[in-house]
């Protein structure tokens, strides 16, 4: 049975028998069809039967199904991997549909295709990416047509909100969202309302960045209030040739009240190393736990601040931190919390803290109590392979976060986790 469709006002595509499903949306179909508005009106199933043999009766069954706004969007309707474990990726590139460039076959700059990109990251081994050309969604038509073939990378639905005093990653949404903030537009807090209106998650971008002719709004400077809150996370590493940091901006944010979790994006402008320029996917690399390996999944675990940072590009490293409060307390219900959780204590609890390390022999973890190397909370030797390491700390009756980092043996940054959140609550 082959199948295509109509709109009220125009033929949307036909796949012949090859596919028994498919999907129409405002910035993307599935390849056979077109994407675009989906007008009100009548609208037509194609159905062509090629052959039936005389005297048979066949049936057939047609769902259509409209996915809310408020859905979390993705390019595959299955997990590509399911169990519980850490996920490894890169959330911000770009390509063709924006500023990403390569060397043609003749070794010409041209505009660099998605699937240039997706190549390098399945061959670099990365579990997901997020490809955030500028506030376009044209690069999601390429990125559905592209996620059946890649299917052991997940393409999350990812955009780069480019404004004249900052820029936002955007994840999970489809739909387009109107970025036109400035006099006589929108404000950037109604720009982040409509993205999670749409089930999706915001994260600041390179905000540490100079900004100028050079780069306009290129570092974070909005010219309104921003309810920071409507943030998910902050790119506390930004590579793109040399590593950015932007941790005093997480920390000024968490101090504040806004707990942002920290991810990395490589920033990446053109998909393959060159002569001179090497190839930055996955440098530095969002490593996420997940339930699965699915758009849902994924943003929900950087909702959860499991995620930590990799500038190593390695497919093995890992850091976790767990906080048990030894102090026993019978009003306590629960007395742990893991990395991006928080931890409720009295004050003068004792904490036991374990930080727990994969793969990264001879290094040492430095411990930041509210963004700030704390002399009472000298650094950590680690030994070999996979171990854990513990510290304890005492609570004063203040709010507080810690979180670690882990160098190597020449002092290079290797890991940024993120951190455990201390409450107080009154006795």
């Amino acid at each position: 049975m082959d199948l295509g469709i109509a709109d009220p006002d125009r033929f949307r595509g036909n796949s012949g028998g090859n596919k028994s499903h498919f999907t129409i949306g405002e910035a993307d179909a599935t390849p056979s069809y077109l994407p675009g508005p989906i007008p009100a009106g009548r609208w037509r199933l194609l159905i062509s039967v090629p052959n039936i043999r005389a005297h048979e009766t066949s049936t057939y069954h047609a769902e259509i199904r409209f996915n809310s706004s408020a859905e979390e969007h993705g390019f595959t309707l299955d997990p590509l991997a399911t169990g519980t474990r850490w996920y490894r990726g890169d959330l911000h590139m770009h390509t063709a549909h924006s500023d990403g460039s390569c060397e043609s076959q003749s070794g010409k700059r041209v505009p660099c295709p998605v699937f240039l990109t997706a190549e390098t990251a399945a061959q670099r081994g990365l579990d997901f990416i997020a490809i955030t050309d500028h506030n376009t969604t044209s690069q999601y038509d390429d990125m559905r047509e592209l996620q059946p073939y890649f299917d052991k990378l997940l393409l999350i639905p990812g955009r780069e909100i480019t404004t004249f005093w900052g820029h936002f990653n955007i994840f999970g949404v489809t739909q387009f969202v109107d970025y036109r903030e400035g006099s006589g537009g929108l404000d950037v807090n109604a720009i982040l309302r409509d993205v999670r209106a749409k089930g999706g998650i915001a994260s600041v971008n390179h905000a540490d960045s100079p900004t100028g002719e050079i780069c306009m709004g290129c570092g974070w400077t909005p010219k309104t209030q921003v309810d920071m809150s409507l943030f998910t996370g902050v790119e506390v590493i930004n590579g793109g040739g040399e590593v950015l940091s932007s941790e005093d901006f997480w920390d000024r944010q968490i101090a504040a009240g806004a707990k942002l979790t920290a991810v990395g994006g490589s920033d990446n402008h053109h998909a393959t190393s060159e002569a001179g320029r090497p190839g930055s996917i996955g440098w530095p690399t969002t490593v996420v736990e997940a339930t699965e390996l699915s758009v849902p999944a994924v943003l929900e675990g950087i909702r959860k601040g499991r995620v930590f940072v990799d500038l190593t590009a390695s497919h093995d490293k890992v850091v976790d931190l767990e906080a048990r409060d030894v102090t026993q307390h019978s009003s306590a219900a629960d007395h742990t919390a893991r990395m991006g959780e928080t931890l409720d204590a009295f004050a003068g609890d004792t904490l036991d803290f374990q930080v727990r390390l994969t793969a990264c022999p001879q290094a040492k973890v430095y411990l930041f109590l509210d963004g700030i190397e704390d002399s009472l909370l000298p650094p950590l030797d680690a030994g070999e392979d996979k171990e854990e390491l513990p510290f304890h700390w005492k609570t004063d009756g203040r709010e507080h976060w810690i979180r670690v980092e882990v160098r190597d043996s020449n002092g290079s940054l290797m890991l940024v986790s993120n951190p455990i959140y201390i409450h107080p609550v009154a006795h």
